[in-house]
């Protein structure tokens, strides 16, 4: 964790939205995203104390995309309550960054990048759902566009434990390390202080 002292972080929340974690509606991924919650809030607290951005990025789509042409239902359609952040998370418009996105990635028609760069950015600690998909895929294009980054384990969940422990299991030991690592929000924490 040693480079988080010369780095300058940025706290990203991928898809914490309202269908996403509605109990009366629920998705496989909801109960395991509510679990995330905790730690998320905790870190949101850490990142403004420090004046760090938190910026939450969350899926924008339309019932017409491409993506739902597969077994995907549509869902956190763009305009909808489903895709507004879920109120159970610390978000403070006037603190914090809100960018709907139109595909898995933050990165992907958001002007994330550019707005990172402006604020001096040099590493991403990414939480959220889904593990395997819109976290990964953010993760990825960040390394991409030559961003450090933390999978924060215990602030990221998949539709079931085993598929969210493989995914990290993948990326613990990465040729990639220490420009890409697996952390818990705790070890992060602990550096920032």
């Amino acid at each position: 964790m040693e480079c988080l002292k010369k780095d300058k972080p940025c706290l990203l929340i991928i898809d914490m939205v309202k269908d996403n974690l509605d109990p009366e509606h629920p998705f496989p991924i909801t109960p395991f995203a509510m679990q995330i919650v905790p730690p998320i809030n905790k870190l949101i607290g850490t990142f403004r104390e420090r004046g760090w951005p938190v910026i939450f990025s969350t899926d924008a789509f339309h019932e017409e995309d491409f993506i739902f042409k597969g077994r995907m239902k549509p869902h956190s359609l763009a305009g909808t309550r489903g895709a507004e952040i879920a109120d159970v998370l610390d978000y403070l418009p006037e603190a914090d960054t809100w960018l709907p996105k139109p595909r898995f990635s933050a990165f992907f028609g958001t002007g994330l990048e550019k707005m990172l760069r402006e604020q001096g950015i040099t590493l991403c600690a990414v939480a959220g759902v889904t593990t395997n998909f819109c976290v990964l895929s953010t993760v990825m294009d960040a390394l991409s566009h030559d961003f450090k980054v933390i999978l924060l384990e215990d602030c990221t969940a998949a539709h079931s434990e085993s598929v969210h422990k493989e995914m990290l299991d993948i990326y613990r030991r990465n040729a990639l390390y220490p420009l890409f690592r697996v952390a818990s929000s705790r070890d992060v924490e602990e550096i920032l202080k």
